[in-house]
């Protein structure tokens, strides 16, 4: 929730009336910013069917729409579109970000943050064990090597399209407990189209030198517990 709430303190609207909140999962998200607005029109959007039954499952005034990012449009302008940890699986961000802006009105705010941790041994040691086993050739097409750019690509693309942009960067160190805790970690985000390609032995195999590769990278501290440093890419943007 860090991430997210990070973002959140950094959105200087007072009384926004039309809030939509991209990529909203369950909507843990979504209800803190119906909490800090709550005479805002919210709406929660996600593709997943599976986030948006479990967001409905606690009575609010939000509203929940199972909806592509890429494809949705607003009904009306809005105040606040807000997207945390979302964008990074869509491609396109130089047509993405400034078509979300034109659905702002005057003064309205794109907020949205997105890990950059592709750099990384978490992230390049699926690389790496993809080009050393059999299943080269059919899990490559899966990867997204960048998929987020660096901080200046955003501010070069959006500084002439808005008021005023704001764009920092993050390393929140994570300690994390368990055996091997980041590929527990990754297998929830970056490793999941891979693994979702893999089954029996060949995910086992594969697993095992991801597994092997990320032990090396972070090691555990004689308190059991292991250090991951992980990047995130914050973007505000007042039109």
């Amino acid at each position: 929730m860090r991430p997210a709430i990070d973002l959140l303190n950094r959105v200087d609207l007072s009384v926004p009336s039309i809030i939509y909140d991209l990529g909203c999962g369950a909507g843990h998200i979504t209800r803190r910013l119906a909490s800090r607005w709550p005479a805002a029109r919210v709406t929660g959007i996600d593709a997943s069917p599976v986030m948006l039954a479990e967001a409905r499952r606690e009575p609010s005034t939000i509203t929940w729409i199972d909806a592509d990012i890429d494809e949705w449009e607003p009904e009306e302008p809005a105040d606040l579109i807000f997207s945390n940890a979302a964008l990074h699986w869509l491609d396109g961000h130089e047509t993405l970000l400034p078509r979300l802006l034109t659905y702002l009105r005057p003064g309205g705010v794109l907020a949205t943050q997105m890990p950059r941790n592709h750099g990384e041994p978490s992230h390049t040691s699926i690389y790496d064990a993809i080009e050393a086993g059999p299943w080269r050739d059919r899990l490559l097409p899966l990867l997204r090597l960048h998929p987020v750019a660096p901080p200046e690509v955003y501010a070069q693309m959006l500084l002439p399209l808005a008021g005023s942009v704001d764009i920092w960067e993050t390393v929140y160190l994570h300690n994390l407990p368990g055996d091997n805790p980041v590929v527990e970690w990754t297998s929830g985000t970056g490793l999941r189209p891979v693994l979702q390609s893999l089954r029996g032995q060949e995910r086992h195999d594969f697993l095992s030198d991801y597994a092997a590769r990320v032990a090396r990278a972070y090691p555990p501290r004689p308190d059991g517990l292991t250090l991951f440093p992980f990047r995130r890419l914050f973007v505000v943007v007042t039109r």
